[in-house]
């Protein structure tokens, strides 16, 4: 599960030595692609009228290709992006955001369409949908594209894009890949737009919050990361189901306190959403702050006891009593270990009901058999929520964008790309935080501020979690902003879209 939501190197003039780690090498069989004619790139543009917060906006909308090249100035990537852009004169001090979700394998069409772009989705009802047609599509009434203007972009492999020319799709799956492809991409469009002194921001969601967090590094550049210097900054970062852990590295036997921590925090919040736990008579925020205090401290102690064998009977009773007033479980959950993992939380708390909740939104509820044991198709929120997405995306796609691509649009892709996605990084330790990578750009840019932006029921990215990465890795906390909302990994689910879009907005103000 973790996984699919942690789910090319287009290297310009730095000395092989640098850069060797993330240099482009193309293969006989890209260099005979390369003799073949690349097309030009497909673009499809319109213009609407909207209204958003009494404010009737009227914009371009420009959905389509965009070549990378390498550094012989080859195209070896296609990539598709979709932006929409006021209408009128050209405002170069107007603020623009880059919107990107996760995977690695996923386009950006989510945030597209449930909480940023001029057009959303429409479902019966936001939590625990019909997963059948009919859909609908409306305009959105809380999309930033009043205060800035906004850049969809879906990364090599996602979407339209994809490898051409001398590319491969391998070229570019991967952390430092992903993350220089999409800064050129970025490099270009501000050429493109005229818009290099715009006030700029990132928004990534999932994996989409480690390229958020990346990229600030990859579009200021230098000589040992990316090879060259594109002297980018940005004003603001938006992170949603933040997950900057890092990856490898030596073990750590407290990663695994952390985690278990971390988790409990967002099963006491799901269990108080289906009013099982003791504490139904607090407010969620007073229920969580209590809850998350013990995990720090008591429960974390108990969990490093327990793991030693010095965890007297007496004192793991009292635990286990704290827990099953927090979580709703029984205490013979917690009869073999202190540390329930999410995923048999989800399959336990209602299960004298017959219903499994879903992980990536622990209010949605499924039959807990049978099962396919699909970690997407058969979480209950993703397979309720996900066919009302992809559907009012492809209608808005023909009857708004007008786009005619010969080509399946990859909502998410995950063949061959998990497979190849490289974690491994160039001048990077193994297991280093991606959430070390934002310190350094903040270090670098005092004027950065950040969003953090989780959901209480989000069983895999947890509000926890996203709090002790950034904490760990001594970001300012003068400039980082933690915001945490009733919903799930989608936190814009549940009528809290409006609240998130507030938020948002103070961060674009706060950093113009």
């Amino acid at each position: 599960m973790r996984r699919l939501l942690l789910a090319a190197a287009l290297i310009c003039a730095a000395p092989p030595s640098v850069a060797q780690d993330m240099t482009l090498v193309t293969s006989p069989e890209g260099a005979a692609r390369s003799q073949a004619p690349v097309p030009a790139p497909q673009r499809f543009v319109t213009r609407h009228r909207t209204t958003i917060r009494g404010k009737t906006i009227d914009y371009v909308a420009t959905a389509g290709e965009t070549h990378l090249f390498n550094a012989a100035g080859d195209p070896v990537a296609s990539l598709f992006a979709f932006s929409y852009v006021k209408d009128g004169p050209r405002d170069p001090d107007r603020p623009v955001m880059f919107v990107f979700n996760g995977g690695p394998g996923s386009s950006s069409l989510w945030l597209h369409m449930g909480a940023v772009g001029p057009r959303r989705v429409v479902l019966d009802q936001e939590v625990n949908p019909a997963n059948v047609p009919p859909f609908g599509v409306a305009d959105n009434p809380d999309s930033l594209l009043d205060v800035a203007d906004l850049v969809f972009i879906d990364p090599v492999g996602t979407g339209y894009s994809r490898a051409i020319g001398a590319g491969r799709p391998e070229d570019f799956w991967g952390v430092d890949q992903d993350a220089d492809s999409v800064a050129q991409f970025i490099e270009l469009w501000l050429s493109e737009n005229g818009r290099w002194t715009s006030p700029k921001f990132l928004m990534g969601e999932s994996y989409g919050s480690v390229r958020a967090a990346l990229l600030p590094r990859a579009l200021m550049g230098g000589p040992t990361y990316v090879g060259v210097m594109r002297g980018i900054t940005v004003n603001g970062v938006v992170l949603l189901g933040t997950t900057l852990g890092g990856r490898g590295g030596p073990p750590d036997p407290d990663r695994a306190v952390s985690s278990a921590a971390s988790d409990l925090t967002a099963q006491a919040a799901t269990a108080w959403a289906h009013g099982r736990t003791a504490h139904q008579a607090s407010a969620l925020p007073v229920f969580q702050a209590e809850v998350e205090a013990f995990a720090r401290g008591a429960y974390s102690d108990a969990l490093r006891a327990e793991r030693s064998g010095a965890l007297s009977p007496g004192a793991r009773a009292a635990v286990v009593r704290t827990l099953t007033g927090y979580t709703g479980l029984p205490a013979s959950a917690y009869a073999e270990s202190l540390a329930v993992p999410s995923a048999t939380f989800a399959r336990t708390l209602l299960a004298d009901k017959g219903l499994a909740l879903g992980l990536y939104d622990g209010r949605y509820t499924l039959p807990l058999e049978p099962t396919g044991n699909e970690p997407v198709a058969d979480d209950p929120a993703m397979t309720r929520y996900v066919p009302g997405f992809v559907a009012a995306f492809h209608q808005m796609l023909h009857d708004d964008l007008k786009v005619e691509m010969k080509r399946p649009y990859g909502a998410i892709v995950w063949k061959d790309l998990l497979a190849s996605w490289k974690w491994d990084r160039a001048q990077v330790a193994p297991g280093q935080s991606f959430a070390q990578d934002l310190a350094i750009a903040m270090r670098r840019n005092p004027d950065l501020r950040v969003l953090v932006a989780s959901g209480h029921y989000d069983l895999v990215t947890t509000p926890a979690a996203a709090r002790r990465q950034i904490e760990e890795a001594g970001l300012p906390s003068d400039r980082v902003t933690f915001k945490d909302y009733p919903s799930g990994h989608m936190l814009y689910l549940g009528d809290t879209a409006a609240a998130f879009s507030d938020d948002v907005r103070a961060l674009i103000a706060a950093a113009k």
